[in-house]
């Protein structure tokens, strides 16, 4: 079992997470596509029913400086694409994924759920060299910015 010291960290583009928010108030979660599927299947298996907290980098964002974690949330589980989309349509997906035809035909592996999803304050935002890799142990760089979803320790905070 993994227990609560492993988190995801992922990005997610700043569009989608402003447009999820929103959608997790109406509907009570969002779902996030990855084709990342082993990642998702592995951190299910070990945590068992427990949630997981998520730490979401807004990739495509307007902010300058260091990259931060400026959003959380909390993670309950994945489903699986079917032909790359979500099995409930666009029920769960932000609205702003509407834009992207892609985005919710045909592209996706999985769809990983959120709730509580919710962006910090400006002061709230974690350096990215607070997260350490949970396979190799090693702290991030400040200048870290995340490509795909990564299980990470849970930061000091």
């Amino acid at each position: 079992m993994i227990g609560n010291a492993v988190a995801l960290l992922a990005p997610v583009p700043e569009e989608h997470l402003v447009s999820g928010l929103l959608k997790c108030h109406q509907v009570g979660k969002i779902a996030f596509g990855s084709r990342s599927f082993q990642l998702f299947r592995d951190l299910d298996a070990a945590r068992g029913t427990q949630p997981v907290d998520v730490y979401i980098y807004a990739s495509a964002s307007v902010k300058f400086g260091l990259p931060k974690i400026r959003w959380q949330a909390r993670y309950t589980g994945h489903v699986e694409a079917r032909a790359g989309s979500h099995p409930d349509a666009t029920t769960y997906r932000p609205e702003s994924t509407l834009k992207y035809e892609s985005d919710n035909e045909g592209h996706w592996a999985v769809f990983w759920e959120v709730v509580d999803l919710r962006e910090l304050s400006k002061g709230g935002a974690i350096p990215m060299n607070l997260f350490r890799s949970w396979r190799s142990r090693k702290y991030f760089v400040s200048t870290f910015i995340p490509e795909g979803p990564l299980l990470v320790e849970c930061p000091q905070i």
